[in-house]
């Protein structure tokens, strides 16, 4: 699977551990930035994070901040972006499985590097369940996408 991995200054250095931590799982991982520790902006992550998946670059995408906050509100402004903030296994497998989340957020403060892998490793393998209920679901939302939309 091809994987696009942002984090701003907060998220950098976790950044580095989970695209080789990609790589060791046997996935593509498209580093887009940062590439210093020096302050920089989440939303500039998000949008080439969710670019790279909403244009096909990517299947699915990764952003780290320092909360995992900011990232996921920054991403979850394009549509067609599903991203949320996973700080346990449970959310990261159950956010593919009904919600087809395609952008995981992890504060880089909040988790440390091995229970960040998990969280990768889980999300990564979890499969959309295409149940009735769960695509229904994703209608409604793409329908709120649409309504909302400004062009």
């Amino acid at each position: 699977m091809n994987i696009v991995i942002g984090a701003d200054h907060g998220g950098f250095e976790l950044k580095s551990r989970i695209i080789e931590y990609v790589k060791d799982l046997g996935h593509a991982a498209r580093d887009v930035g940062t590439y210093t520790s020096e302050p920089s902006d989440y939303p500039d992550y998000a949008r080439a994070v969710a670019n790279a998946v909403i244009d096909g670059r990517a299947e699915r995408g990764i952003l780290i901040c320092g909360s995992g906050v900011g990232a996921s509100v920054a991403a979850n402004k394009f549509p067609g972006i599903r991203a949320a903030v996973c700080h346990d296994t449970f959310s990261a497998h159950q956010g593919v499985e009904d919600d087809d989340m395609n952008v995981l957020c992890l504060g880089a403060r909040v988790v440390g590097p091995e229970l960040a892998k998990e969280i990768t490793r889980i999300f990564l393998s979890a499969v959309f369940s295409g149940e009735e209920r769960h695509v229904r679901r994703l209608g409604k939302i793409a329908e709120i996408e649409k309504e909302l939309m400004h062009t």
